[in-house]
């Protein structure tokens, strides 16, 4: 594994079971609790990594959040864990991160699991998101309720709010913050957008998992992924939509599994 000269960094995670080592990687706004379930599902035959990327979770906050630098920061969480080959999983911009991975490091990636992204450039679909996140004024939160009830003013699905809100964290001191970086998340919106640059296909075995519902990966897209993974099998879940985990763990369980069985 070769990689550059960047900024030394420790990503959070959580390990369990044991075999060959898989990486879940989660979306935006996420953080690797939102994998435990399905996690300790694939730990039954394999060691499981679930991680909080850089300005998610418990992990680092950074000023730059690309996907290159994303890239390198699991390389060096490889490194640092003395993981030599490993099955990489990711979800939305997780799911980017394990493409641009696989683009730069290869050689590393044992199989390839891309759950309901297209390495395309993204389109714009969190806007109300950003500015509902970004007018929570957290100084004016009591309670978690507070922030429930000023966030339903302008997300009207309840799931959608209820993620998050997992962001949401207690201070010692009183009060609350948010466990994502949300200001450079928001600054760095469009490269949250920005599409996988790739030298050469990637050759290893792939599986590209889409939701029903989604509009995330469209039939058009399929051309690309095929090019750029040509060992690549495209599934679709039925009657997910883009949280393809949440919407359908079991069958999101099943699929990985058997992929990574064979």
């Amino acid at each position: 594994m070769k990689m550059g000269i960047f900024t030394i960094m420790k990503l959070n995670f959580k390990s369990f079971g044991e075999g060959d080592p898989v990486i879940i990687l989660h979306g935006l706004f996420g953080m690797l609790d939102n994998w435990q379930t399905i996690g300790k599902s694939l730990a039954e035959n394999n060691m499981v990594y679930l991680v909080d990327q850089r300005n998610h979770g418990k992990s680092p906050h950074f000023d730059e959040h690309n996907y290159k630098l994303m890239a390198e920061d699991l390389a060096i969480f490889l490194e640092d864990n003395w993981i030599h080959k490993a099955h990489l999983i990711g979800h939305s911009m997780g799911g980017k991160t394990v493409m641009q991975f696989a683009a730069d490091f290869g050689d590393v990636v044992e199989k390839l699991a891309v759950i309901d992204i297209a390495p395309k450039q993204s389109v714009r679909g969190h806007d109300e998101i950003l500015v509902a996140l970004t007018n929570l004024d957290l100084s004016k939160i009591e309670k978690r309720s507070d922030a429930e009830d000023a966030l339903g003013q302008s997300i009207k699905d309840r799931g959608v709010m209820q993620f998050l809100l997992k962001n949401l964290s207690r201070k010692k001191e009183g009060g609350y913050r948010w466990k994502m970086n949300l200001s450079v998340l928001v600054e760095q919106y469009e490269r949250i957008l920005d599409p996988i640059t790739f030298d050469e296909a990637f050759e290893g075995p792939c599986l590209f998992l889409k939701g029903e519902r989604s509009r995330h990966i469209q039939a058009d897209d399929e051309i690309m992924i095929k090019k750029m993974f040509p060992n690549v099998l495209i599934k679709e879940i039925s009657d997910a939509g883009h949280w393809v985990h949440a919407d359908k763990p079991k069958e999101t369980t099943k699929a990985l599994q058997e992929f990574l069985a064979t």
